[in-house]
This record gives C-alpha cells, structure tokens and sequence, in this order.
C-alpha cells in the first residue's frame, strides 16, 4: 500500500479547478455517508442505506483514481468491499463495522482538508497515515480481531481540520491510556475540531440547483429591460432633473453588475470537458495499437453550464472518429512519412461573438472519392450532379453513412457523427470540415451563446426594426451610385474600399416594405461572419442598445438568420440578426431589384 503519509501522490496543484471539484463532491458524498452511516446505526438490514453509503466510497474511489490518490483510493477500496459483502447478505452490520466506516469517513475529510491547504499554499499535502485503519478494515472481512493500534492512526475527531495529524493520532491514542479517561480525551478533541473548525477556510463553494440558477439568469434579463425601458422613457426625454439623472445611471451601472455576476455563474471552464475525452484516446489507441498524444488548447475559454453539458457526447463522437478512423497504424503513418506518434487536438475559443471548438487531427484525412462513391450507392445525390467538395464532407452527418470497410465495437455503424449534427443544430450551431488527405481533418463546431445580453445597433428597415450584434459590424455607409453593380443579373454588389462585397436587401429576406428602394439612398452595414464579409441594407440607423436574447418559442426557433428576439427600450420587440444565417440563406439568390 502507498498511504504512508502520503508520499506517493503526485503534485497536483497544476490543476486546481479539478481538485476544487474534486474537494466539493467529496465533502458531500462524505456529509450523505455520515447520514446514512446514522440511519444504519438504528437499523443494520437497510438495503438502501447500505446502497446509498457504497455508491459514495464507490464514486470517491473513481475519482481518487483518476487524480493519483492512491491513499484515498485504498482506502475507499477496503470501505467498498465490506460494503459489497454486507450488499450480498454475506457479512452483518454491527456497531463495529459502522465505527471503522465512521473512522475511515474521518479520514477522508482529513484527506480533504490538507488538499484544501494545498490549494491555498501550493504544498504537497502529507495525509495522515492509514496503514493501522486499512488493516482494522481487513479484519471486517477475514473476522481477525482488529488491532486496537489502528484507532491511533485514525483520528476521530468529527470534522479534523488541523495540519498536525500525527499529534491528533497520538491524543485519540493517548484517550485509551489507564490514567486519562477516554470521555475526558474525546471532549478535548471535540473543542479542538471546534476551535480549528471556527477559523476562515478561504473561498467556499456551494451548489444550486440549474433550475434556480436559470431562474434567476432570466430575471436579471428581465431587469436588464426593465431598466432599459426607463432609460429611454418618453416622459423622461425632457426636463430630467439632475438628481434623477444620477440616479438612474448609478441604476444602470449596478444592473450591469448584477448582469455580469449573473452570468458569470453559469460559465464554465471548457477544460473540465476536455479532461474527460483524455482516458477516452489513451483507451481508444492502446486497443487499436495506435501511438497518439492528445494536445488541448484554449482550456480557460468559459462556456455556458448548459452548453457544456450537452457538448459533451457530440465531442466524444468526434475525438473517437478522429482515433478510430482518421489516425492511422505506426508502420502506415511512417511509410506515409510521417511520425508514428499521431496527435489530436482540442482547442476552444471565441470568435465573432461565437463559441469556437475545434476538433482536428494529422491523420488519413477524408477520402472525397470513397464518400462520393458511397453517397451515389445510398442515392444521397442526384445522378449528373457534382457536388463542392464541402457538401461532400457535409455528408458524413447522414444518417446511416459509414465509409468503413468494418464494423469495430467502437464504430463504424454511422449513427456517432449523426448525432453530433443533430445535437449541434440543437444548440443552433454548425459544424464546418476541413480536411486534406493525407494531412488531416479539422471540424469546426461554432456555437452561438443561447443567452447573452449583447450590445447590438438597432437598424431600421420600412416600420420594423431589427438588431445586429455589435461585435459582427465593422462599419457603416451611405455607398455612392457608381458603387453599387450586379453581377450576372443576380447577385447585387457594392464596391467598399475597393472590394467587391455582396449586397442583402433586409426588406427582401423578411418581405417587408421598404422606405428606400436604392441601395445608393439606403444605409449599407459592413458585417462580417467568420471569413465571409458582405453588406447588409438598411434604412436607417436608430442607435446602440444592450439587448437581452430572447428565444422566439419552439415555432420559430429554426427561422434562418434569426438568432432570437429583444424587447427594446419602447417595450417593442425586435428580431436579433444572425448574420452568418443570414448570409447562408441569402446567398445566390437574387437580390437586384
């Protein structure tokens, strides 16, 4: 056993984020133990208690596993299989089985508790020794009688929060001693754990519920409104007195405030999610007899909870297709000419206003001619037609595709990258493929944030008024004449700074009847989407404003081009523009008028 205080745990403040997690969880399966431990102690045959105490020694195991810690793994092992033996009637439970579970519930808070201090010092933490409890824990299981030495190097103190463990082990030990009473020893200990329990444990976590959590992200969107419709009151549009102005702009500034903490609540590092897809490739490569190191990037880029949790399955679809299927053997990778450690990388960002996730390998690449050639067996594409090489790539998302000569128990059934479509197009994103072949593929899932308060330029086109984000606009003009041409009758254009940009008509794309019918008398927005940059026409400008998203209901959630809704400041809602949907569906259609 490696629980010799402690000395086999790798340094592990590297990664305090996990650590923090790992902390939080435990402490609570360990306050749930304590619970039912109780409930135990007053009836030995409840099923579901012993259940509910051996799913949490069982999860802490798991974890500890997975960060090294190996005291806290054995021992939770040891915990474990008595707790398996008394699940399948093969041992009782008795008060001494309960008091060394008790004592080995100690042990671990212990264990918590110096991880803690490692957190806030950067020390490597020296956790008490476990040798006398693991081998008190055996005992339960072979029916030796315990070593009564095992009690001095577990401390009983209900909540030990102290760095001197060896000293605590000696006071419960020197508790058993003739000449000092063990009610006397064990009430010193008590107030010992209290006094030490009172003094500041730095920053502490808690956990809400999401639905809570949800509730209250929308109604700081609700005050976010609520504030801007009394900025931008009529009857506060003349005349404001001066202590009123003060007033309301100390009013906005800590409704910003309160937005900001809002939101920040819910935000996640995404590199929790990539730690998880590590043991997937390490597993995946060793049994397919591959060499691949996975390399991860842009690990501080925060994510939306809610975003992260349902990425989760799509990006282990995508990193198991990229090493079941795109990295090649070591003898094939290094006849291609290339090193037989593959690599994989995960990197996340923000780009436009979008959350970007990239996915990408230096493997086979995508064979475009074998997918063709399977696409026109399925009957996926009309005889005689040739299409781009993106749409080729795009087809990979059917349903049902496969090129894979072999079905293999990790895949090649062509049901893993159709469910990565179907959740992304869920998050109202997209995936983008780039590959090369013999070099690699990238996907590209772009994801748009499903709430935000964003600052967008209010646009007026005929009576409606749309928003634009902010962060997609680079510039706006009134073109002259000779500026404005269209190419082969269909696709409008203005010249911008010497570029040739594509023209869309908003009045067209929503049908709405517009103040002006020439571009030249019209208002052209220079936006941008990604490496696309066209011009969108407008009436007029209205203003700047801090909108909230808002979804536009199940009946018009798919609406190209419209990332959602917002209630302006006269109370009337406008539509929120997505502009890389916007340009999708607009494209090749006619736009001249």
């Amino acid at each position: 056993m490696r629980g010799e205080a402690g000395a086999s745990v790798n340094p592990l403040a590297s990664d305090p984020e996990l650590i923090g997690d790992f902390i939080m969880e435990s402490r609570e399966h360990l306050t749930a133990i304590e619970l039912q431990l109780l409930t135990l102690d007053q009836d030995p045959a409840n099923a579901e208690a012993i259940n509910a105490i051996f799913r949490g020694f069982h999860t802490i195991k798991g974890m500890a596993g997975f960060l090294d810690l190996d005291p806290v793994r054995d021992l939770a092992h040891e915990v474990e299989t008595v707790l398996d033996l008394a699940r399948n009637a093969k041992l009782t439970i008795n008060s001494t089985i309960i008091d060394r579970i008790l004592e080995s519930k100690d042990y671990l808070n212990v264990w918590m508790t110096e991880l803690e201090e490692m957190l806030r010092t950067g020390k490597t933490p020296a956790g008490p020794e476990a040798a006398g409890l693991l081998e008190s824990i055996r005992a339960l299981v072979t029916g030796e009688p315990a070593v009564p030495a095992a009690l001095a190097e577990a401390p009983r103190s209900p909540e030990p929060a102290t760095a001197g463990l060896q000293e605590l082990a000696r006071e419960v030990a020197a508790s058993q001693a003739p000449d000092n009473p063990p009610e006397t020893a064990s009430t010193e200990m008590m107030e010992a754990a209290k006094a030490t329990e009172a003094r500041p444990a730095g920053a502490r976590s808690i956990k809400v519920e999401t639905a809570k959590l949800d509730y209250l992200v929308d109604m700081v969107g609700e005050m976010v409104i609520s504030q801007s419709l009394v900025r931008h009151d009529p009857d506060l549009a003349t005349g404001i007195k001066p202590r009123l102005a003060r007033n309301l702009s100390q009013l906005a500034r800590i409704t910003d405030d309160i937005q900001r903490t809002a939101m920040s609540m819910r935000m996640i590092p995404v590199g929790q999610l990539f730690q998880k897809t590590s043991r997937l490739v390490r597993d995946l490569s060793r049994k397919a007899g591959k060499l691949v190191e996975l390399e991860l990037a842009g690990e501080e880029t925060e994510l939306d909870r809610n975003i992260v949790e349902e990425l989760a399955d799509p990006l282990m679809h995508m990193v198991r297709n990229s090493v079941d299927h795109g990295i090649e053997l070591p003898a094939d990778r290094v006849a291609a000419g290339k090193p037989a450690q593959a690599h994989v990388t995960l990197k996340a960002g923000h780009q436009a206003g979008h959350i970007v996730i990239q996915i990408s390998d230096d493997g086979r690449g995508l064979a475009r001619e074998k997918i063709l050639r399977k696409a026109r067996e399925k009957n996926l594409i009309e005889p005689g037609v040739e299409p781009s090489e993106s749409e080729i790539f795009a087809l990979i998302f059917h349903p049902g595709f496969s090129t894979a000569d072999t079905i293999t128990d990790v895949s090649g059934r062509g049901v893993g990258m159709d469910v990565v479509r179907k959740q992304v197009q869920k998050l109202r994103g997209r995936i983008d493929v780039i590959s090369k072949p013999g070099e690699g593929t990238t996907f590209l899932l772009k994801l748009p944030l499903t709430l935000a308060i964003i600052d967008g330029l209010v646009v007026g086109v005929g009576d409606q008024r749309y928003i634009v984000p902010i962060f997609a606009v680079r510039e706006m003009l009134r073109p002259a004449e000779k500026a404005i041409s269209t190419i082969h009758g269909r696709q409008e254009m203005a010249m911008v700074r010497g570029t040739l940009l594509p023209v869309i008509r908003l009045h067209q794309r929503f049908h709405v009847k517009p103040t002006n019918q020439h571009a030249w008398e019209s208002l052209l927005v220079v936006t941008e989407s990604g490496s696309k940059v066209f011009c969108l026409m407008v009436d007029e400008l209205i203003g700047k404003q801090e909108v909230v998203i808002k979804s536009l209901g199940e009946g018009m959630r798919n609406i190209a081009g419209v990332a959602g809704g917002a209630i302006l400041g006269d109370g009337l809602v406008g539509l929120i523009l997505d502009p890389e949907g916007l340009f999708g569906s607009s494209n090749g259609a006619s736009h001249g008028e």
